[in-house]
């Protein structure tokens, strides 16, 4: 579910098709779906995005449910919007079950489902470098955005050695050379998370970091390159200053952040390159999990979950370099394809013709 001003029927048809591929690379028994509204919930009030999500839910609460399609959170849908949604599909169905996912844990959500896209992307990552005979220990890490999925795939890269040296959002990016550590990070999540501010502030509030207005973070040394930030956010010019500067991987952690060219670009150049299918899958795969334990009315302990997604990532990557390997490169954005497609086809020549 997007809530976005950009949103079009065409774009949410394209999303629909790539998700259907995504869930099928998870291996949990899911179809895929994409919905969503150009509303934009920024500069909004609670009680503004409330209402919208309340009308919303009215109308779209007799076309889901959690064996029907069950949304979950995108651009523009965190937690407060699942709420709100949840609140008004629980009101008029009278029933409490996995309809939705990413939701509160205080009712039915899951551990680790609101940072599972940025620590899936990480761990596709890893997967990737590891199979390269390499890892993210002591790599710099180029992260665009500084939402959920941007924010936990630097605390996740971070985590497993990386410096990350950059964050953006709509209004530039902040380059701090010294990296963004654990403490950092929490300033951040509290100003994109609580005070709803701007990626400048971070500038303001460390000295020796410097912000960029209007830009994107591609033209930073790097060695990693994490797009979490939104589509066709990185062009064939960007890509190629990537590669100029030496980039070993690129880990798409946004839907599609990559224009084609620039996905053609890094193939071409032997670049590491996860597409969105299959290194952000790790958000739609703990909404599988969620669903699961809502189906059992359990709730997980968070290094199970944790260990699930590790796990899932990993036989996602395992796919890909089936499908993908040739001639001593791994082409992840074949093999992600012919393996996301593989299952789906499968399943629609077992159904016949209906």
């Amino acid at each position: 579910m997007r809530f976005d001003p950009d949103v079009t029927l065409s774009v949410l048809k394209f999303l629909g098709f790539e998700q259907v591929f995504k869930n099928s690379l998870t291996g949990l028994p899911m179809g895929g779906a994409k919905g969503g509204a150009n509303f934009n919930p920024k500069g909004k009030s609670d009680r503004e995005v409330m209402r919208f999500c309340q009308s919303l839910m009215t109308e779209l609460h007799r076309h889901i449910g959690e064996d029907t399609d069950v949304p979950a959170g995108d651009i523009g849908v965190g937690g407060r919007e699942i709420s709100y949604l949840f609140g008004q599909y629980k009101r008029l169905e009278n029933r409490f079950v996995g309809s939705l996912t990413g939701k509160g844990l205080t009712f039915g959500g899951s551990l680790v489902r609101t940072e599972a896209t940025g620590y899936g992307c990480v761990y596709f990552c890893e997967n990737m470098l590891n199979h390269a005979g390499d890892s993210l220990q002591g790599k710099t890490c180029v992260v665009s955005g500084s939402g959920n999925v941007a924010i936990y795939t630097a605390e996740n890269a971070i985590e497993l050695g990386a410096k990350v040296v950059t964050l953006s959002d709509s209004s530039g990016f902040v380059h701090d050379p010294d990296g963004i550590d654990a403490e950092k990070l929490v300033f951040i999540k509290s100003l994109k998370e609580v005070d709803r501010g701007r990626i400048s502030e971070y500038a303001d509030h460390f000295s020796r970091a410097k912000f960029y207005a209007g830009q994107r973070p591609w033209s930073v040394s790097c060695e990693v390159a994490f797009p979490c930030a939104t589509q066709n956010e990185l062009s064939l010019d960007d890509a190629k200053t990537l590669i100029g500067n030496g980039v070993l991987a690129v880990a798409e952690g946004a839907n599609m952040p990559t224009e084609l060219a620039g996905a053609h670009a890094f193939v071409n150049s032997k670049v590491l390159f996860g597409p969105a299918k299959a290194a952000n899958a790790g958000g739609v795969a703990v909404s599988g999990l969620e669903q699961s334990q809502n189906a059992l009315r359990l709730s997980w302990p968070r290094e199970d979950v944790d260990t699930k997604l590790k796990s899932i990532m990993s036989d996602i990557h395992q796919k890909c370099v089936k499908h993908g390997q040739a001639n001593g490169y791994v082409n992840y954005v074949r093999g992600a394809n012919i393996a996301g497609f593989i299952k789906v086809a499968d399943a629609m020549l077992a159904y016949g013709v209906v």
